[in-house]
Order: C-alpha cells, then structure tokens, then sequence
C-alpha cells in the first residue's frame, strides 16, 4: 500500500510517505516555505496544506497522487465537541469547516488525487502510532500529550500486533499543553512555539510554588488528570520586555516539576493497565526532555523510546502508519530521523559553482573539520538527509569545540538566542556512559537530559547546562561513519569525544534544508567554515 500522511490543522504542516509499511520520507513544509512552524495556530489557517513536503515525498517514493492508495489526514473533524471550553470561542467552527474540506483542499493541491481516498485519522491517534508503529521495541504502552485534538488532550493505551487499545483519555478543557502553554505566553515568549524555553529558563529557579500547584493540577488515579484555571499574575507580573526575574525562573521551576510528577503518575498507572516493560511516547509535552528522563529514572518501564518529531509534524507519519495497520501490514521500525531531503555532490559543486562561492574538495572532511573544531572554529555541518523533527541530529547541524566555555555564549550570539539556553552535545556512544549518567543509553535523538560526570563538567562547560546536565546525541559510527570519523578524530586531537551540536539556524528561521539555506546562513552569521558534502567553504 502506498499512504501519504498529512498534518495541516494546527501547527507544523507536515507530510509523510509509507510504501507497504516502510517510512520511505518524511518532511515539514517549514523546510520549504522558510516560514517558521509553517503557519500560526490558529483556525482561520487550518485550510492550509503542506503542498511542497507533500510533492516531495511523492517525488522520493517515484509515485504520482493517482498512484496512492490512502491519504491520512491527522485530524478528524467528526469527533469535536463544540460544547467543550478548552476549543476557539467564536472560530472552532472554522476549523471544523475546513478539515471537514481537506479531501477536496489535498485533490486541489496534489493534481490527479482521488479524494475520496482521504481518511481522517484521530488526531491523538495518529500521535499514538508516530511511536508506538515507529519504535524498535514492537508492542509497547504509549502515552500521547499535547495541547489538544479535536476534545482531548491526552491518550493512553496499549499497541499489540499493530492494533491499538484505548485505555484512557483526558477531555479538554483539562490539557497539561495548554497550561504550559500559557506559562510560556505569560513569560513573554510565543505559544505552541516556545515552550522549550520555559524548559530552559525552569532549570534557573527553584520549585517554590509547587504546594499550589499541586492544588491546581492533578491526576485523578484512574488515568487522567485535572488542570484548574491558573491566575498567573498571582504568581508574577507578566514577562513583557525580555526582563526575567527570580520569580519567573521559580515559576517556570514550579510547573515544570508539577507535569513531571503528573506524567511519573500517569505512566505508572498505565503500566499496571498493561505489564509493558517498553513505554512510547508522542505529542508535544513529549519533547519535554527533563520529563522524559525522570520517566525512564524513576518510573516502572525499562526502555522508553520517543518520536523524533513527536509534535504535530510527527501526526503526519502517525497518519500513515496507522492506516497501513488497519490495512493489515506491518510497519518497519524508523530508521532514523534523517528522513528529508539530500542534494548528491554533483548537485551541491554546481550550486557553489553557480553561486560563485570560492570552495575546496577535502580528501577527508571529518578529519578536516574536527581540526578546525580543534582550533576553535565554528562550523556548519550539512551532510545527507534532512532531519524530521525539531533536533538537529547530525545533519544540518553548528558545531564547535565544548571545552571552550565561551562557546556557549558565543554559539546564542550567532544564532539571536536568549543566553539562558543550554547547547547540546554529540558524543560517541561508545564513550557516552563514561561521561554522561541517569538517562538512557544509547540516546540517539536528543530526547532525554543525562547528568554530566563531575569529572567532566570541567572539561565540556559548553554543553553543561546550570543544573549539571546535558541533552546529549550518541553517534554510533556504523549508523553514521562520517560523523563518526569526525568525532573519533577530534577525541585524537583533543581527548574529548564530544562536540557541540545545535541546530543549523538563526533566531526565527527554520532549520537549514537546502544548500541555499546553507548558504545564507553561512553568508549571514559568523561562522567560520560550511561542510557541505565534500566541500569545504571558508571564512574569508
């Protein structure tokens, strides 16, 4: 069966292409469009599709629209409840009218499309297998927690040869997303957007408010969990001018530690329901990496895995997935979340050439940019596929030397960010356990904080963040040797087998897809060399 995936309704348009259960592409429209998240959240654009990743995957699969079989659409407009607080007063209709018209919206856009062959797909749903049909482990319990869907705002079941149960399920208004959401507007950054910056800026402060939080959200012991109204002034005055106090940092501390704790209870409900030892997650509370790991430290499951892109891209492939189960076919495991696109080196030489950018051809371009990186350097790494998903894995990646503790503040200058944001690291996986403690290992999607070895925190104060932890990426060389082969040197030439590594980008720009991204990013902040396949393009 040939299934395109399709999210449009909220955030974070995305597409996605599963050929007789293999996730052959993937990709958001952001990458496309150079529009950040696509579009804003909001129901008047709900109509608009991802038109460019969806071409593209079919152009990867070498299938035409009239070729596919199914298109799963990640949102089913049968299943709100207009009743419901917790929906867009006055605009939900517009929402529901407009998912109600993707079938025909999706034949206009992909020419040749049958829309008849168009199925909505339960939006938590399709959370639910973007990780659960996705991950290594097989069967597996899976918790889904976002913002919302079409009435709830959060899943549990349990997925069992390809087929899903439902266990429970949280009705809206109560979401642990929306309230975090409004954290993150009340501290002055932007919601369905930002909320990893609340994450940042919680590791500042101290739980002080956490007794009445505890009175304020709650789980209910039976698989769900309260969200009551919050006066956020009653805590602290709102962040409107950047200026952030001790008590925005102890507020953001207080709610970040109160989800942690609800979720520690949800999923520890959720494993007497179902004996898994193996939990999967999705949804957007998912990328709350801190959360995750207290999840695998101090909850019943042995292996935890997480969607890459477990924010609403990720309902693109979920879609898919969860059509070719009901289809009868069994889904391969991701094979990693480098599942956009990639320019061979023929292409990538005629584009510098085109550009007229001065450029040389290493003999080895690991070994030259870990010695740049020895030197200090600051280099744009653009090798293979695009990531899915918001982590830069290695792919369209900044990297740099993370002995240097400068560096850290170096890198947030490069990229426009807010100095209180940690980076992150690279590290061989076989020397990860040496150097990084109570997450899981191997953890290769940035998805969990480990806690930096004393010994080490000396050594790599780039990548330590103020809490002594990192969110890490372990790099197995036999599923990447380039990146390997650079790592490996520089541990050589400097005796540390990490690396800085966050995202190929500058404040409110989408991560780098194309080697023009390349460039432009190249051309406007100060960094010193781009690897761009082979090629080597240095700063003048």
């Amino acid at each position: 069966m040939r299934i395109l995936g399709i999210n449009a309704v909220f955030h974070d348009p995305a597409a996605a292409l599963v050929i007789d259960g293999e996730i052959v592409a993937a990709a958001e429209e952001e990458r496309f469009t150079r529009r950040k998240h696509g579009k804003r959240p909001v129901p008047f654009s709900a109509w608009e599709l991802p038109e460019q990743a969806a071409a593209w995957c079919l152009d990867r699969g070498g299938i035409r629209p009239d070729q596919l079989d199914a298109v799963g659409y990640s949102y089913d407009p049968r299943l709100v409840d207009h009743s419901l607080d917790g929906l867009d007063r006055g605009s939900e209709s517009t929402r529901t009218d407009y998912a109600r018209r993707a079938p025909a919206f999706l034949a206009t856009a992909l020419p040749g499309l049958d829309p008849t062959i168009v199925r909505f797909v339960r939006h938590h749903l399709a959370h639910a297998a973007s990780a659960a049909l996705a991950a290594p482990s097989g069967d597996s319990a899976v918790m889904v927690a976002d913002g919302r869907g079409e009435s709830h705002s959060y899943l549990a079941g349990e997925y069992r040869d390809g087929k899903f149960v439902e266990l429970a399920a949280q009705q809206l208004p109560h979401s642990l997303g929306l309230m975090y959401e409004d954290l993150t507007q009340h501290l002055g950054f932007a919601r369905s957007s930002d909320e990893y910056k609340v994450m940042a800026l919680a590791s500042y402060g101290t739980p002080r408010f956490l007794d009445r939080f505890r009175e304020l959200v709650y789980s209910t012991g039976a698989g769900g969990f309260r969200t009551e109204p919050v006066d956020w002034e009653s805590f602290t005055p709102a962040v409107t001018d950047g200026a952030f106090g001790r008590d925005h940092a102890d507020l953001a501390a207080s709610v970040q530690r109160r989800v942690e704790d609800v979720l520690l209870e949800l999923a520890s409900w959720l494993h007497r329901q179902t004996g898994q030892p193996n939990l999967t997650l999705a949804g957007g509370v998912a990328l709350n990496c801190v959360a995750n790991t207290r999840l695998y430290a101090e909850g019943p499951y042995e292996r935890i895995w997480v969607q890459p892109a477990a924010g609403d891209a990720g309902t693109a492939l979920g879609a898919a997935l969860q059509l070719a189960a009901e289809f009868g076919e069994r889904a391969e495991p991701m094979p990693g979340a480098d599942l956009g696109r990639e320019w061979t080196d023929q292409e990538l030489e005629t584009i510098l050439r085109t550009a007229k950018i001065r450029y040389t051809k290493s003999e080895d371009v690991a070994a030259d940019v870990a010695r740049a990186l020895a030197q200090d350097q600051v280099v744009a790494w653009f090798q293979g596929r695009a990531e899915f998903g918001p982590r830069a894995l290695g792919h369209r990646s900044l990297l740099a030397h993370p002995g240097r503790s400068a560096n850290l503040e170096r890198l947030n200058d490069v990229k426009g960010r807010e100095q209180f944001r940690p980076l992150a690291p690279m590290v061989l996986a076989d020397r990860a356990s040496e150097i990084f403690g109570r997450g899981p290992l191997p953890s290769p999607y940035m998805l969990f904080v480990h806690d930096v070895a004393p010994a080490w925190r000396d050594r790599i104060p780039a990548v330590t963040h103020v809490d002594g932890t990192a969110r890490i990426q372990t790099i197995d060389p036999a599923d990447d040797p380039v990146l390997g082969r650079m790592l490996s040197e520089f541990d050589r030439l400097t005796g540390v087998p990490v690396v800085v590594n966050t995202s190929l980008n500058t404040a409110g720009r989408p991560m780098v897809d194309s080697p023009r991204d390349a460039l432009e990013c190249f051309g406007s902040a100060p960094i010193d060399l781009l690897a761009i396949g082979p090629f080597l393009v240095r700063r003048s």
